[in-house]
């Protein structure tokens, strides 16, 4: 059974435009045949906890020897790894909040980003090895290069190392700028672009949805 593990991390339950994208995707993913699973854990409305243990960065065999952390988050840990491990395909949505990806999203990322687990380290580990990632993510503006916020998204990169270079995932990034556009005054003439890209970033991930289901 092909399974689409389906994350959530905008704060935004109403307005949300990386929601309306991750749906998209997702809906498409299901029409292309009876088998085709979801799995959903949204972030921002069940969040994990913070890691209360430094030693969860690892697996017991490269923990030091008096760490304990708690049997109920560590089953937790285990848990979010199954699932991500299970999923033939991995679709994020990630909002640009404060330069960066949200903190509910960031947790998930320290609970399954384990060396020697899901990452190489002491064995040559690395499950998801291949397997798509599909990266939504939404900007208040524009980062675009030449610009003075040239560089200034930390969420995109964050997620190349992690998803990309460490989980070794396929990873391909939508992102649609100037979230703000509608809104804010200043950035009236971006109007036009924003729904311009808007628009598009729903046909690509409808069309990628359908390749990868396939």
């Amino acid at each position: 059974m092909p399974t689409l593990l389906h994350l959530d991390s905008s704060a935004d339950l109403r307005r949300s435009r990386t929601r309306e994208l991750t749906a998209r995707f997702a809906e498409v993913w299901q029409a292309a045949g009876p088998d085709h699973a979801v799995v959903r854990r949204d972030l921002h409305r069940d969040p994990l906890p913070h890691l209360p243990d430094a030693a969860l960065h690892w697996p017991p065999r490269l923990r030091p020897a008096d760490a304990a952390p708690p049997a109920d988050v560590e089953a937790l840990q285990q848990a979010l790894i199954d699932e991500l491990t299970a999923a033939d395909v991995l679709l994020v949505g990630a909002p640009l909040y404060n330069y960066t990806v949200p903190s509910t999203l960031k947790s998930w990322l320290d609970y399954v980003h384990v060396p020697g687990v899901t990452v190489p380290f002491d064995e040559p580990t690395q499950p998801m090895t291949g397997r798509p990632a599909v990266v939504v993510t939404s900007q208040g503006v524009a980062y675009d290069p030449g610009t003075p916020t040239e560089g200034q998204d930390h969420a995109v990169p964050v997620l190349q190392i992690l998803l990309g270079q460490a989980l070794g995932m396929e990873l391909t990034v939508v992102t649609v700028p100037l979230g703000l556009a509608a809104t804010v005054p200043a950035l009236a003439d971006q109007r036009e672009r924003a729904d311009s890209e808007f628009a598009a970033a729903h046909e690509t991930l409808a069309a990628l949805a359908t390749k990868l289901a396939g």
